[in-house]
């Protein structure tokens, strides 16, 4: 998952890059090393879903 992803999702660009930044710490502190790089703007989906909570799938219709 990547930036541009979740501001499809309807997340502003400073808060994507922000979750992204925080999803990257939160997998180094799991133990992956290779997410402490700066030029990484991609983490796994279920990372982003610890930091945010439940994503909304792509593709997924709103219900009203």
């Amino acid at each position: 998952m990547s930036k541009d992803d979740l501001i499809e999702l309807g997340f502003r660009p400073y808060q994507a890059k922000t979750i992204i930044r925080e999803a990257k710490h939160y997998m180094v502190a799991q133990g992956y090393p290779y997410y402490n790089n700066n030029r990484l703007g991609c983490v796994l989906s279920y990372a982003v879903d610890n930091i945010v909570g439940l994503l909304p799938e792509k593709g997924a219709k709103e219900h009203a």
